[in-house]
């Protein structure tokens, strides 16, 4: 699996122009799903998204997790987290999970991570998403 992590003041996923998520302070993690990737791997990764300690307290800048703040998370799926254009043009998705398969482990990333953090929310897999958010810091990661 493949993520962007972006710690956030404000986010919303829009599909056709109506808002089907939005948060407040937190994190927006997009959510790439590689062709070899398991159930068992999303929960992994669940744990270690909200382990991270990327929010500022009195001492540092980054030193709190999203349950340290008692943040919430916006989970987007992001097919294009696995694009590869290395001596092309027009990026190829062959590492990319199948579209069956990676709406199968999504759908339990999703629903592991809101037993795990109620204060989640999810854009619409597969959809066509418009994503607004602020970036606060920019504090960006990328993770695999």
């Amino acid at each position: 699996m493949r993520f962007v992590v972006q710690r956030v003041s404000e986010a919303r996923v829009e599909v056709d122009g109506n808002t089907v998520a939005k948060i407040g302070r937190g994190l927006v993690v997009l959510v790439g799903i590689h062709r070899e990737d398991s159930v068992a791997d999303a929960e992994k990764w669940v744990e270690k998204i909200l382990k991270l300690r990327i929010f500022p307290d009195e001492a540092k800048d980054i030193n709190c997790s999203i349950r340290d703040i008692d943040g919430e998370i916006l989970w987007v799926s992001q097919f294009t987290l696995y694009g590869d254009s290395r001596g092309q043009n027009r990026p190829g998705f062959t590492e990319a999970a199948s579209p069956e398969t990676a709406r199968q482990i999504y759908d339990h990333f999703i629903q592991f991570a809101s037993e795990r953090w109620p204060k989640s929310q999810s854009g619409q897999f597969a959809a066509h998403m418009h994503l607004h958010l602020v970036n606060d810091g920019p504090v960006t990661l990328i993770l695999e």
